[in-house]
């Protein structure tokens, strides 16, 4: 059970930043016009409230007890929340509204990757405090998280916030096709991450995405907030 605290660090820095992502969907879009999200009750930081059966507990479950089953160790999470519902054409601008919805989630990430970063500050210093420790621990994994979830959520596949933003600044003519591959793209997000990687060798497009994407982030950010590098 040795593995149990860091466990439980990474739990609770995935459950805040994908509740904060998908509170910060909502919000946005209710100050544009759309409170869909509020009469439905999903305009909420109790995450429960974001829960999806599949895509939050049976997925990363699955691949957490495999995982450890198979190597001893976890290597790759995968997962998602319930989408906040979102009703473009409420939003006063639906086209232009809708990505800045989109780009709620991702901004809110990068916020809370900051925060985690100036909270790390105070736990400087010698170690040996299992508490101060672990909550070091959780705030550099609430730091890589949050921009690991920002990151991927940027790719311009719909129904990703990247895909959608990007259908929304194409002209309409060509973003309106383009936002139609909703209907697939979970299923070509799966195809990108898992099947390719094992048709083709040396294809790795979340190993690709942390360094060279996720990690300069976290180094800039770090150094941004004072910490020496």
């Amino acid at each position: 059970m040795d593995w149990l605290p860091d466990f439980l660090a990474a739990a609770l820095a995935a459950i805040l930043a994908i509740t904060l992502h998908e509170a910060a969907h909502g919000y946005a879009a209710r100050a544009l016009g759309d409170d869909t999200a509020a009469r439905m009750g999903r305009l909420s930081l109790n995450p429960l409230r974001h829960v999806d059966p599949i895509g939050t507990l049976v997925v990363p479950g699955f691949l957490l007890v495999s995982q450890l089953l198979v190597s001893g160790r976890v290597d790759v999470m995968f997962g998602w929340a319930k989408p906040v519902p979102v009703n473009v054409l409420a939003l006063r601008n639906p086209r232009f509204g809708m990505v800045l919805v989109a780009a709620a989630g991702p901004a809110m990430n990068v916020v809370l990757a900051f925060a985690a970063a100036l909270l790390l500050h105070p736990l400087q210093g010698p170690g040996g405090d299992n508490l101060m420790d672990w909550l070091s621990g959780f705030l550099i994994l609430s730091l890589i998280g949050n921009l690991v979830l920002a990151a991927f959520n940027l790719l311009p596949i719909p129904p990703l916030d990247g895909g959608r933003i990007l259908g929304g600044l194409l002209p309409p003519a060509l973003g309106i096709p383009f936002l139609r591959l909703e209907r697939a793209g979970l299923f070509i997000v799966l195809g990108l991450i898992f099947l390719l990687p094992m048709l083709l060798p040396g294809f790795d497009p979340l190993r690709s995405l942390v360094g060279g994407v996720v990690l300069p982030t976290a180094r800039m950010i770090l150094n941004l907030t004072g910490h020496a590098a």
